[in-house]
């Protein structure tokens, strides 16, 4: 006998599995559709790992900051130092002076009185000495706040020259550095009047060689002359002579000299000629 019975269908559950799928409505006409629910997509962002910056590298950026401060501080005082007036010049001591005084080279340099240590150079100090030819070069020391120090490199003078009724001292470059008219006053050898023009050859070789000579050496010479460059020749105050040659190996000649006028004179044989020709053979007659 056929079943009179009616199948029956509950909300809620699929009817290919029986089981509940989720949420379901009904629409217009008993129509039955099913909805699922989706998370927003803003909470997906939940489930990313953020991994902390390595130390390493968080340790390097403070270190590039830390030194960009000290940079930008350390030249903030250095031009406040540059421009500061506390710093300016006030005393200008001077030493290495002999054929000047110190009060000649602080009034050449008496435009840097104001000026900041900072600022002041040698080139500068250089320049304002040009005036004074004694002066051959000159070195600078700042000693803050206010004091600029001047070391002074002078000319040496060799010989002296005649000019009409005095004489010049000259260097080794003939730059006339003074005058006297009194040759016991200056401890120099004359040079001969055939060597007398500073720009001659012979004037040349005699003045290197002088310029060679220790200064105890040279305040015992009288004259300089020289027959040629290659035939210069010294005499002492005592009358003796010197045979020098030409200016090769001057400061061998001159160690030799200086060891022969060192020897103990022997009054059974006098000298009177030093010959330093040869520099590795001298010998006195």
């Amino acid at each position: 006998m056929a079943s009179t019975r009616k199948p029956t269908f509950k909300p809620g559950t699929d009817p290919a599995v029986g089981k509940a799928s989720g949420p379901r409505s009904e629409g217009p006409g008993g129509v039955i559709s099913a909805q699922r629910s989706l998370e927003p997509e803003e909470k997906a962002s939940d489930n990313v790992i953020a991994f902390p910056e390595p130390k390493g590298k968080r340790k390097r950026r403070l270190v590039l900051w830390t030194l960009s401060i000290v940079v930008a501080f350390v030249a903030v005082l250095m031009a406040g130092a540059v421009y500061s007036p506390v710093l300016a010049v006030r005393t200008i001591t001077v030493d290495g002076t002999m054929l000047l005084t110190p009060e000649a080279v602080q009034k050449a340099l008496s435009g840097l009185d104001g000026k900041p240590l900072p600022q002041v150079s040698e080139q500068e100090v250089n320049e304002l000495l040009k005036p004074l030819i004694q002066v051959r070069s000159a070195t600078i020391e700042a000693r803050p706040p206010s004091e600029l120090l001047v070391h002074v490199n002078e000319r040496v003078p060799v010989a002296l020259l005649k000019q009409g009724d005095s004489y010049v001292m000259v260097d080794v470059d003939g730059v006339q550095l003074g005058a006297t008219k009194d040759l016991a006053t200056v401890a120099l050898p004359l040079i001969d009047a055939g060597a007398g023009a500073t720009n001659t050859e012979l004037f040349k070789a005699i003045a290197a060689v002088l310029d060679t000579l220790p200064a105890d050496v040279l305040a015992r010479m009288s004259t300089a002359s020289a027959a040629s460059p290659d035939a210069v020749e010294l005499k002492l105050v005592d009358g003796k002579t010197v045979v020098w040659g030409n200016a090769e190996d001057r400061e061998l000649k001159a160690k030799a000299l200086e060891a022969l006028l060192k020897m103990p004179a022997d009054p059974k044989v006098p000298v009177r000629v030093y010959d330093v020709s040869v520099p590795r053979h001298p010998f006195t007659k």
